[in-house]
């Protein structure tokens, strides 16, 4: 466990600070929070919001001493009484949320999006029904694309699947090449409007993605969460980034005149195997991710045949 978060509220400050206290942490009180204690290994930030998130190689030694055992008790029936509104969201307003779409296609590219809210562009986007893109169909996506932007400062980078080969074959790791595409759209958003803090779905050990932080970058509050998707922000992101994907993988399925089904499925198998009848193996780099095994599995059907 390399991140802990959960909801508190403000009434035990006192307690918390205690706690890192007897870690050795140094204290701080950025924008939005009661304070930040950093020590050997951690880095817990307690927001006004009463979300408490602790990061870092120490974070499991530090949730297993001080919040699972019995002396927690008034901490889990207060977080328990949280207000209901407030679910889900990781950090308080504004902030930076950043998702990608298009990592589990073979066909098409991969598109990673940023979008920085206030607390009232959040609240349309909660009206209007935003949630991570993976629960609505294409149609509602697109059709929320434009509400988003209007409501906030966003950025979007398409990387084309002729770009992306390229790029694996330069980073040798989809983490890596994950964390390079979060840091530039962060780094993007930020030469557009400052902001303290980003939130981004964990995919890689922290330390991944900081390293490949720019200028900006390197001093903001990076959170990763898995299922950072349930964050407004992260699941404006998230629709942006699926919406640039359908219109893309659209535009390349008219082109080559065939179905590009999403995903690795049969259906993808099948029509990859179509596609390598018609134009043969040396096109695929311009529609498919070749380092899945599905482009094995399509060119050695090739060959037996």
């Amino acid at each position: 466990m390399n991140t802990y978060t959960s909801k508190f509220l403000p009434v035990e400050i006192e307690k918390f600070k205690t706690i890192f206290k007897n870690e050795n942490a140094s204290f701080s009180t950025p924008q939005y929070m009661h304070f930040q204690a950093r020590g050997d290994g951690f880095t817990a930030s307690f927001y006004t919001s009463g979300k408490l998130v602790i990061q870092g190689k120490k974070t499991s030694e530090i949730v297993s001493k001080y919040f699972e055992s019995s002396q927690t008790t008034l901490f889990k029936t207060i977080e328990n009484n949280m207000p209901k509104d407030t679910d889900g969201e990781i950090a308080p307003y504004p902030h930076i949320g950043i998702d990608e779409s298009g990592k589990g296609d073979f066909f098409g590219p991969l598109v990673i999006a940023g979008v920085l809210l206030d607390e009232n562009g959040a609240e349309s986007l909660q009206k209007a029904g935003i949630c991570d893109s993976k629960k609505m169909n294409d149609k509602k996506i697109l059709e929320l694309q434009d509400l988003i932007k209007e409501v906030s400062t966003f950025d979007i980078i398409a990387i084309s699947p002729l770009k992306y080969n390229e790029l694996y074959n330069k980073f040798k790791n989809l983490n890596r090449l994950l964390a390079w595409g979060h840091s530039t759209v962060l780094e993007n958003i930020l030469s557009k409007k400052p902001c303290e803090t980003a939130i981004s779905d964990k995919f890689a050990d922290e330390s991944v993605i900081k390293s490949a932080l720019k200028e900006r970058g390197k001093n903001i509050n990076l959170i990763q969460q898995t299922k950072a998707e349930s964050d407004t922000a992260v699941a404006a992101a998230s629709v942006l980034a699926r919406g640039e994907f359908v219109k893309r993988i659209s535009k390349l399925a008219s082109e080559y005149e065939i179905n590009l089904p999403k995903g690795a499925s049969n259906l993808v198998l099948e029509q990859g195997r179509k596609f390598m009848e018609k134009y043969g193996k040396e096109e695929f780099k311009s529609i498919a991710k070749l380092h899945f095994k599905t482009y094995l599995d399509i060119t050695e059907e090739r060959l037996i045949k």
